[in-house]
């Protein structure tokens, strides 16, 4: 399975979109889709913005050699995982469960943000030598949808066929979600299956060395023994020595370019946010199927917790797809309150800052090739 194999066909999905002088942008306000279970099982693979990425195409920081030995020892641990002979039926005799390497059954990513975790553990993903349906990549959010898609058995059952489990974004903010996975992490380790995860950092604690890995570790409890914590030092490559994400733009600019753009959408910003928290977060991905660039008017601070935690899955869902996201109004590093970012969720409201601030800077050129 790659990622090519999910096809947006298989669901119940808006196609490809196409725009331009000719045409309109769609609104992704017109978009709520369906999207059947299995779909969610055939898309936890890395996303498109990861599909080439590998252990060699990572550019350590010189100055940080952390990274460089994260690269060394994510490649052995790889390597270790072994090929598709192991994991073959035999029909007709007993079949032999093979015996679980020695070592911890998992690797922890501990950084802060931008250091390319996500890079690395795809990276990984691509590295282990089974067969694409026999890996499985997606976002602790992902997966937590995938329980809540599937039931719990049926997860454990579908994943125990895995040999390698790759979660992106550990959340450690919801107990009760975060006893789930662990609780599921702790079947799928009984089963076999090898994990790796990463999460953040929180901002101010970057230089506090292990916070981060001291709380995951202590959330999913018993399976402390199974993860060795692999810190990543270093700053965020998404902004290292680029110039500052570009201002908002105006109205004008954003309708224009909107029009103009094969396959770009146009939203006002407050009806995107209300119609959010009427498709599930699970869809989000499907709601962008075909769209090529993001214009929004009017971005303005969101108003409350429960919106902010919506918008943060949206952005996430836009960065691994790489839509550019055009915007006028107040510009991203704006649109979460002081409380918000000093609150238990802030490291998903910092990363979704970091995120959509390249997007933003992704998105100049549609600007620039108009003019």
């Amino acid at each position: 399975m790659s990622s090519s194999t999910a096809s947006p066909a298989s669901a119940t999905a808006p196609g490809p979109i196409t725009g331009g002088p000719a045409g309109s942008p769609v609104a992704l306000t017109s978009r709520a889709p369906h999207v059947p279970a299995d779909r969610l099982v055939a898309e936890m693979v890395p996303p498109p913005r990861f599909d080439g990425v590998r252990f060699d195409t990572y550019i350590p920081d010189p100055n940080q050699p952390s990274q460089t030995e994260a690269v060394k020892i994510l490649a052995g641990f790889a390597g270790g995982l072994g090929g598709e002979a192991a994991g073959r039926k035999r029909w007709f005799r007993r079949e032999t469960k093979p015996a679980a390497p020695a070592g911890p059954r998992g690797v922890y990513l501990d950084g802060g943000y931008g250091v390319g975790k996500t890079h690395l553990l795809a990276s990984l993903w691509h590295a282990t030598p089974a067969a694409p349906e026999r890996k499985a990549f997606g976002t602790f959010v992902e997966l937590t949808n995938l329980v809540g898609a599937l039931g719990f058995q049926q997860t454990v059952r579908t994943l125990s066929e895995h040999k390698l489990l790759c979660i992106d974004e550990f959340e450690l903010d919801d107990p009760g979600d975060t006893v789930l996975v662990s609780t599921l992490l702790g079947k799928l380790v009984d089963a076999g299956v090898a994990l790796a995860a990463t999460s953040n950092t929180l901002p101010g604690k970057l230089g506090e060395g292990r916070f981060a890995a001291a709380d995951f570790l202590r959330e999913i409890q018993g399976l402390s023994a199974h993860f060795r914590p692999l810190r990543i030092d270093g700053e965020d490559y998404r902004h290292r020595g680029l110039p500052q994400a570009p201002a908002p733009y105006d109205d004008d600019t954003v309708e224009r370019v909107a029009h103009r753009a094969e396959g770009a959408s146009l939203d006002a910003f407050p009806d995107l946010l209300d119609h959010l928290s009427k498709v599930h977060p699970s869809r989000y991905g499907a709601m962008c199927d075909g769209v090529r660039a993001v214009c929004l008017t009017g971005v303005r601070a969101v108003p409350d917790q429960s919106t902010a935690l919506r918008l943060v899955v949206l952005a996430d869902r836009l960065y691994d797809r790489e839509v550019p996201v055009l915007a006028s109004g107040r510009p991203f590093d704006e649109l979460f309150s002081e409380e918000m970012l000093n609150g238990g969720y802030r490291k998903k409201y910092f990363r979704a800052i970091s995120r959509l601030t390249a997007l933003a800077r992704d998105a100049k050129s549609l600007v620039d090739a108009g003019e």
